[in-house]
């Protein structure tokens, strides 16, 4: 039992970390430009949306029916979804003004950097939270059976990768320092592990898949808020749009190959 949850510790660390992959990026650019930005940022919005919609709402779904049936199911689900959402919707109206992304200058560095630090923190947030639940269900599941725990780690260290650029990325552009970059899409991976930790520690006795559920969808609200919000409009001041929506779908297309790697 105690080699087994050694393990199940150590698979869910090291599929969390694997946001520093990403955003190692950062130390391989000699030159970041407006394009690499634009793209990154759309790139981003398209991992979250896919994630949310294609992975994370049928994920809530499915747990939460173990319990109710469909028509039950699902209106916990959107419930739940539109909680994320006000929940991220308030934040976002409790930050001041002056540094937030709406009120973004295209003309103004010193306006632009803080947006774009903004953007960042709120990215590595956001990802963070979404991978808390990713490690309890990585965690108990590699607890129970270790070749199922690998299986998904591997899927969801994939998953991790372009999140960890989506944070260095805008870090990177606000600060100009790699390292602290690095950190930050480090930092957003160790939820993972974190989650695992306190799931054993305290969540255990009374987690079930209709919580767990609940979770998924809230966290989808959150970063389908932060893609539309956020992250599109940042890249749209620079005024690059079609290169904004390539990023988009190339974010879409990365995610749909880590789920088809994962069946």
């Amino acid at each position: 039992m105690h080699d087994n949850l050694l393990i199940a510790f150590i698979i869910t660390f090291l599929a969390g970390i694997s946001t520093g992959i990403g955003g190692s990026i950062v130390f391989f650019s000699q030159k970041i430009n407006e394009k690499l930005l634009t793209a990154s940022l759309g790139f981003s919005a398209g991992v979250m949306l896919y994630v949310s919609f294609m992975e994370l709402m049928p994920q809530s779904l499915q747990h939460i029916m173990y319990s109710y049936d469909e028509k039950i199911s699902y209106i916990y689900m959107v419930i739940a979804f539109f909680t994320g959402i006000m929940f991220i919707a308030l934040i976002d109206q409790l930050v001041p003004e002056a540094d937030n992304p709406h009120e973004f200058s295209q003309f103004n560095p010193d306006i632009r950097s803080s947006s774009l630090k903004r953007t960042g923190i709120f990215t590595a947030l956001v990802i963070g939270i979404h991978n808390f639940p990713e490690g309890l269900a990585t965690f108990v599941s590699a607890f129970n059976d270790i070749s199922v725990g690998i299986s998904i780690a591997i899927a969801i260290a994939i998953h991790n990768i372009p999140e960890g650029i989506s944070v260095a990325v805008p870090m990177f552009f606000a600060t100009q320092n790699k390292k602290k970059a690095f950190l930050y899409s480090l930092t957003s991976g160790l939820a993972e592990p974190i989650g695992a930790l306190i799931g054993f520690l305290i969540l255990m006795p009374f987690i079930n898949d209709v919580v767990l559920g609940l979770v998924f969808a809230f966290v989808a609200g959150i970063m389908v808020f932060i893609s539309l919000d956020e992250l599109l409009p940042s890249a749209e001041k620079f005024g690059l749009h079609h290169l904004s929506i390539f990023g988009v779908i190339s974010g879409m297309a990365l995610m749909a190959l880590s789920l088809i790697l994962m069946k």
